[in-house]
């Protein structure tokens, strides 16, 4: 029973699935973007809807009109056919072709003892050649030859008797729907002028929903960029709550910023007491060691105050790149390390926080500097984003352990970050990176020890 029960909803299963490939496979073929979408579903039913009419404007009125005008000018010449037959004393037919030519606008000729010419080929799309031959079948009966193509204002229709051939002379517009074409064309061109409407309009309200993802995209790589929301209203509140967002995390930044300098102060002032304390007792090594531990406790302190405060006041600016990393080759120099030619590839100049990057490549160079003898310093400008790699010739960090020595106060056992110090340096290098709209990733590098590339958009 299990097993009956198991296969009905498996043979139902079987469809969705196909349903659901399907749909992926439309959905991985439409575009992404939403104003490309915003345009096919405004063309898509557009362009249904122009099909429908058409198709049933060709269907019940081209081919209804010429169908019946065909029929009309068939059935006269198959009335000029019966006379010529019926009333043989008109043998030249001159009166046959002056009634034709006054009363039903025909041009009538008698081909004696003439043939019809070989069949030439059919057009590609001909309503009237179909509608035609069709009536000539259906009403006389008898072989044609029939010419609808060879000259653009007139058809010619030629149909065998027994004395030769009857050659008919018409007017294309007696047997054809000439001007129907025109509602089509009128069709096509409103349509047209429609769409560039809408496309405009479509154009102008996308243009909002674009400004807005960039100066969100720039307020999280720390750039300041001048918005005023504009386009429909739902835009508009989508501006306005994106804009009472920054405010609320720029006002929580200023408190924080505040309350860690009100902190940072009443520290420092402490410590300045315990250093005026030390300072009026006798030199020994009691007193040596705890001065070394107030300028410890000082530095773990500037340290922390750092990493807690951040450097988002700073403003974005177009800094050379060329420039920076030249002296940071001479601070990491200053601290005992070899450094190679800085090299640097692509366009220098890329849009950061100067005192903030600054901070953030040197406490990875110092951090290289402490663990090898020679480091390494390259910058790149790839398409959309700015690389600068820092390698050392150190012991390096295993690859399971190198994502935990960005947590702060993380220490790894052969002591990678910061012998010495807060345990904050990689963590306030990483969180700068991000701050930025990038990040730093860590690898093996060429001299034997660790690679650790920054990356932030151009």
């Amino acid at each position: 029973m299990r097993r009956a029960a198991e296969t009905p909803a498996r043979a139902l299963s079987a469809p969705r699935r196909q349903l659901k490939r399907l749909s992926r496979a439309i959905g991985d073929v439409l575009p992404k973007g939403l104003y490309a979408r915003s345009l096919i579903i405004i063309i898509a039913p557009m362009v249904l809807l122009q099909s429908v009419i058409a198709y049933t404007f060709m269907e019940r009125h081209w081919q209804l009109v010429t169908k019946r005008l065909s029929a009309s000018v068939v059935a006269d010449v198959a009335a000029l056919i019966d006379i010529y037959e019926s009333y043989p004393q008109d043998k030249d037919a001159d009166t046959l072709s002056r009634i034709a030519g006054e009363r039903l606008n025909l041009d009538l000729d008698i081909l004696e003892n003439a043939k019809l010419p070989p069949p030439g080929p059919r057009p590609f799309f001909s309503i009237l050649d179909e509608a035609l031959s069709d009536e000539i079948k259906r009403q006389i009966r008898r072989p044609f030859w029939i010419d609808t193509v060879g000259r653009s204002n007139l058809i010619e229709i030629r149909v065998s008797i027994p004395q030769g051939v009857m050659r008919i002379t018409a007017r294309r517009s007696q047997a054809y729907a000439s001007n129907s074409h025109i509602f089509l064309v009128w069709m096509m061109g409103s349509s047209l002028v429609l769409l560039g409407v809408a496309i405009l309009f479509l154009r102008n309200q996308i243009k909002p929903i674009l400004r807005l993802a960039a100066v969100a995209e720039g307020f999280g790589k720390g750039r300041e960029i001048e918005f005023r929301p504009r386009g429909a209203r739902e835009v508009r509140q989508a501006g306005h709550a994106f804009i009472e967002m920054k405010r609320r995390i720029e006002r929580a930044m200023e408190q924080r910023t505040t309350m860690l300098n009100g902190v940072s102060h009443d520290l420092r002032t402490i410590l300045t007491r315990f250093r005026l304390s030390l300072a009026l007792f006798e030199s020994s090594d009691e007193i040596d060691d705890l001065t070394r531990d107030v300028d410890e406790m000082s530095r773990m302190l500037e340290g922390y105050l750092a990493f807690a405060r951040g450097d988002s006041a700073e403003t974005a600016t177009q800094t050379d790149m060329r420039a920076l990393l030249e002296d940071l080759r001479t601070d990491v120099e200053r601290l005992g390390a070899h450094v190679s030619e800085v090299e640097l590839v692509g366009r220098p100049f890329v849009t950061v926080r100067p005192d903030a990057f600054r901070r953030c490549l040197f406490n990875l160079a110092s951090n290289a500097a402490r663990y090898g003898e020679t480091v390494s310093i390259s910058g790149k400008l790839e398409t959309r984003s700015f690389f600068v790699s820092i390698e050392d010739d150190g012991p390096g960090v295993p690859p399971e352990r190198r994502e935990d020595v960005f947590k702060p106060f993380v220490r790894l056992d052969d002591a990678r970050q910061d012998a010495g110090g807060s345990g904050l340096g990689l963590a306030i290098a990483r969180d700068i990176a991000r701050a930025h709209g990038g990040d730093i990733t860590l690898h093996d590098s060429s001299l034997g020890g660790l690679r650790a590339t920054v990356r932030v958009p151009a």
